[in-house]
């Protein structure tokens, strides 16, 4: 399976850097039957962010005004899925390379049966460009 880059749509909110709150925020997500692509959390001060990409952006943000989570406006991230192989990643960083532009942050796991993903983040202002090296 070759490579799949494409943009997608992402919040985040803050949440107490205690223990449960990850696992009551899943729970209420199952609830409310929304499904995530990505999730990326880490520590913010003496709380949490929590970036969340939705698989249904409108599902979500319905979910989070029902149940008074407090979201970021919609912000954008690339996500990655192809086969696990050494390198995998590189003809990514390649083209974003050659268009000038730098990725603020990533996340990436090999997801077993030679699968992997990743989520990167590049600057606003950087967006519509990398979208187009990367043909996302």
């Amino acid at each position: 399976m070759a490579e799949t880059v494409r943009e997608v749509p992402y919040y985040y909110m803050t949440v107490s850097n205690k223990p449960g709150q990850g696992a009551a925020l899943a729970a209420m997500l199952k609830e409310a039957d929304v499904s995530l692509l990505a999730v990326h959390a880490f520590p913010e001060r003496r709380r949490v962010q929590v970036d969340i990409v939705p698989e249904d952006a409108r599902a979500f943000t319905s979910f989070a005004r029902k149940a008074k989570i407090k979201l970021s406006p919609r912000k954008k991230a690339f996500l990655v899925e192809g086969t696990d192989r050494t390198g995998a990643l590189l003809p990514v960083f390649t083209k974003l390379a050659d268009a000038g532009i730098n990725i603020t942050a990533i996340t990436a796991i090999a997801a077993g049966r030679k699968r992997y993903g990743a989520i990167f983040w590049v600057n606003p202002k950087d967006q519509r460009r990398a979208k187009r090296a990367l043909g996302a």
